[in-house]
């Protein structure tokens, strides 16, 4: 391993140091790339969101067989958001549960995926849909890594930052939300948002803690996911579900997230009388930086027919939303109508 900063390695080490046995899942990029890292008892995957699968969790099952990791071992699970979700739920399931911790290499990862405890994986075409709560033992964020990080997947990282400053208030004020805003999303320093990243996770850590089971609060996680989560699984599935000027052969995760803020926004603005302030702002951010989504007509009742089956639905044949009254006031469990989900579609792709 080289070129990884001390103070990651030493708080790397003092957690390694306590189990009898490691493991390392670690990201083909992080392995081969800026900041090289790799071990002895290393597995190196190629992940994506396509191969966000069981046989992908399988390969790493039978990684950890295959050093003879026992019950006081510790995997340790360094990439993205895709990687941490598969090790993790590997980690949770093998013997019945291991110890792990969350190394994360992408801004999605760091204010997100790598915290908070949710695992699992894709299933059926629906994201995430089996899985496990299962807290690493630790989260490491070096923000360092973000320096390599190609742009689409800074955005990416950014857009679940926005949903962080929308359903988070300090008091009267809208502080995260207003610094995100005047971010310059043209350079990307990285030490300016290094604070804005440890808010973000403040933030998610003590909704978290207060629900650990998303059984009530912790839906405000939610916002923009119900839409954006049949965006995303549309989008794996449908090679003519493209974002303009994009290369991409999927849309990724806070892209979609984004767009799904989008519409839960608009139906915030009809439905909730949230002001229309935040929604003309994240709109004017989508259109500068992350491109419309080019949809058809036809998309939109697929789209809906996922929604139907998201996880988070508390009964079948409802689409359940997370909206807001205003910036840092969300309301969980809201159901709406296929009429009112196909409305706030069309806006969506209106725009």
């Amino acid at each position: 391993m080289s070129k990884i900063c001390n103070e990651l390695l030493s708080a790397l080490k003092a957690y390694t140091e306590k189990y009898e046995q490691v493991c390392y899942v670690v990201d083909e990029h992080v392995a081969a790339g800026e900041f090289a890292f790799r071990q002895e008892a290393c597995l190196v995957l190629a992940v994506r969101e396509e191969e966000k699968t069981i046989d992908t969790v399988a390969q790493i099952w039978d990684f950890l067989f295959a050093q003879g990791m026992t019950r006081k071992g510790l995997l340790v699970a360094i990439g993205g958001g895709v990687l941490t979700d598969l090790a993790g739920f590997a980690a949770a399931t093998y013997k019945r549960g291991i110890d792990y911790i969350n190394v994360p290499t992408t801004l999605l990862a760091m204010v997100d995926a790598s915290s908070g405890g949710k695992t699992g994986f894709n299933y059926h075409r629906l994201k995430n849909s089996i899985g496990v709560f299962a807290p690493p033992v630790e989260t490491l964020i070096w923000p360092g890594w973000l320096k390599s990080l190609p742009v689409d997947q800074f955005l990416s990282g950014f857009a679940e930052m926005l949903k962080t400053g929308l359903i988070k208030r300090e008091g009267e004020k809208y502080a995260l939300w207003e610094a995100l805003l005047g971010y310059d999303l043209e350079r990307m320093p990285i030490a300016e948002l290094t604070p804005m990243i440890r808010a973000c996770v403040a933030a998610k850590e003590e909704i978290v803690a207060a629900d650990p089971k998303e059984e009530g609060l912790r839906k405000v996680l939610n916002f923009g996911h119900t839409f954006g989560h049949a965006i995303e699984e549309l989008a794996m599935h449908n090679s003519q579900f493209t974002i303009h000027n994009s290369q991409f052969t999927i849309i990724p995760h806070g892209y979609a997230v984004l767009y799904g803020m989008i519409a839960e926004l608009y139906l915030s603005v009809t439905l909730m009388g949230c002001p229309q302030a935040p929604l003309q702002q994240l709109t004017q951010l989508m259109i500068h930086y992350y491109g419309k989504p080019q949809c058809k007509c036809s998309d939109v009742v697929p789209l809906i027919e996922l929604m139907r089956h998201d996880k988070k639905n508390e009964r079948a044949e409802e689409i359940n939303c997370t909206l807001l009254y205003d910036i840092g006031k969300p309301a969980i469990n809201q159901t709406i109508s296929k009429t009112q989900a196909k409305e706030a579609l069309e806006y969506l792709f209106s725009l």
